[in-house]
């Protein structure tokens, strides 16, 4: 079955049977419909029960597993580490992207106040909705079923993590990386839009003036952290910049306006203009430098310096 990626608000709810399937946790049908009902719903349909007991098992059971999970695969990080790397899987931006990549939220039932106030992509809905998921298994089959399911979902989410270095975030992780490479700080800077309560952000951040990384995201630290994670990939990688390409395609056009500028030069003189020609020539290299150098761009009075938050 497929289901529409773009739910409408008042549409009727998916057939929850893909869910079942992806999850593969030997979970019933009338369970997760008990996991997916947020207290917006129950209130709307006469007080029916809702996740939140659910969601409060979940939570310990998903703690403990990857705390084992971080204790056994890790045996030489410190506890204080341990800790910070822990924190950095379980937390609502880490639930909600493994609730997206489920594609949860065209499945939660959501009261019709909270459906059309894009409810269905709230991080905080999303990673409620998915540790009451967890709680069900673990109420319908134990915590062996309940733990191979964490670690289908999270295992990834652990490694990822584990990458990130001492400050255990992508913003952190990109400061280290550009000071140990003396490339300087980095800057962010930060566009919203959208109605007030459905507001969406695009960050792009510059490592030594050039733009290494741009992401999107409901709030500006998650569109932060989303481009510094792709700075830090492309600057890893020994990457160009993500302007670099766009530079080159100047670079060539003001190469064409040399030529150009020469050509008709000469044929203005009449085969007698060679000052005027190099006269072209020399406009249509100031035209390449100003085109590919970028020497004269003001610097981003919005820039923002990149501590962690």
């Amino acid at each position: 079955m497929k289901v529409d990626a773009e739910h409408q608000p008042g549409a009727g709810q998916p057939d929850a049977t893909e869910l079942l399937r992806v999850l593969d946790a030997g979970l019933s049908a009338g369970l997760l419909e008990r996991a997916l009902t947020h207290r917006s719903f129950a209130y709307e349909n006469g007080g029916l029960p809702t996740n939140e007991r659910l969601e409060f098992l979940g939570d310990s059971v998903l703690g403990v597993v990857v705390t084992d999970a971080l204790f056994r695969g890790y045996p030489d990080l410190p506890e204080g580490q341990l800790a910070k790397l822990r924190a950095a899987v379980v937390n609502m931006r880490a639930l909600a992207g493994v609730a997206r990549g489920l594609r949860l939220g065209d499945y939660v039932r959501l009261g019709r106040g909270e459906d059309g106030t894009g409810g269905r992509d709230k991080s905080s809905i999303l990673a409620d909705t998915l540790e009451a998921v967890i709680g069900a298994v673990y109420i319908e089959r134990g915590l062996p079923e309940a733990s191979a399911l964490v670690h289908r979902l999270f295992d990834p989410v652990i490694a990822r993590s584990a990458r990130l270095g001492a400050g255990l975030d992508w913003k952190t992780s990109l400061q280290e990386l550009t000071a140990s490479e003396s490339l300087g700080v980095p800057e962010y800077h930060v566009d919203e839009s959208g109605p007030d309560h459905q507001k969406s952000f695009r960050a792009t951040v510059r490592v030594n003036g050039q733009v290494y990384g741009a992401g999107e995201g409901r709030s500006k630290k998650e569109a932060e952290q989303q481009a510094a994670e792709t700075a830090w990939n492309a600057i890893s990688n020994g990457e160009n910049p993500a302007g670099a390409g766009a530079a080159d395609e100047a670079a060539q056009a003001g190469q064409a306006d040399t030529v150009a500028g020469t050509d008709a030069a000469a044929k203005d003189a009449g085969g007698a203009g060679q000052p005027d020609s190099s006269a072209g020539s020399a406009q249509g290299r100031r035209g390449n430098r100003d085109a590919s150098g970028n020497r004269d761009a003001p610097g981003n009075r919005h820039a923002e310096a990149g501590p962690a938050e």
